[in-house]
């Protein structure tokens, strides 16, 4: 979750369209990047293998916290619209930029040191953006008492995995196992390359 997201306010008017620090508007709207707007879900019917409704945070995400985010324009992504969409860079996102990930066997010693010592780093960095919920939106008392804590960078990528492939609550002891939504389901491929991006 978007730092700039997790306040009672954001959570009870259902809303994340945070401020970009470079021109100061919701989204970057005044520079062209964004504009807060309604999310708009799928009307599809769910599987057979998922037998319930507004039981799970995840169920059309993210509309049980957020209603209205940032949707970016052009090159433009992020929460805030603040970053270049993937294979862009430059200050307006017009920039191609070809990235080849290496094979780990053909890099330097060095280049391994390099490496490794970044994924340390990373481990021993609080995300300076994001935050993980410690409970559900109903736990938050639908956003009043919100629930939220730090963790490292390297950490982030671990929970997100865990999020969306985790058990479905039921509500007190009682969970549904019988569904991974990250792993068993059409989102499979395209969830995971955008995860590895």
């Amino acid at each position: 979750f978007p730092r700039a997201c997790v306040s009672s306010k954001n959570l009870m008017e259902k809303e994340c369209c945070p401020l970009w620090s470079r021109d100061g508007s919701p989204c970057g709207q005044l520079s062209g990047r964004g504009s807060c707007q309604d999310i708009l879900l799928s009307n599809a019917p769910l599987g057979p293998q998922f037998p319930f409704t507004g039981v799970d945070d995840r169920e059309s995400w993210p509309s049980v916290f957020y209603n209205r985010t940032c949707q970016c324009s052009g090159n433009f992504m992020g929460f805030d619209c603040g970053t270049c969409r993937f294979g862009f860079w430059g200050p307006n996102c017009t920039e191609r930029r070809l990235l080849v990930r290496r094979n780990i066997f053909d890099l330097t010693v060095p280049e391994k040191n390099k490496f490794l010592a970044y994924l340390t780093l990373a481990k021993h960095t609080t995300s300076p953006d994001y935050v993980i919920p410690t409970g559900t939106y109903g736990q938050m008392n639908n956003g009043s008492t919100p629930m939220f804590s730090d963790i490292n960078i390297y950490d982030l990528f671990v929970w997100m995995h865990y999020y969306v492939s985790r058990d479905t609550l039921l509500g007190g002891s009682e969970i549904w196992s019988d569904i991974d939504f990250a792993h068993e389901a059409p989102g499979f491929l395209p969830w995971h390359r955008l995860f590895l991006l």
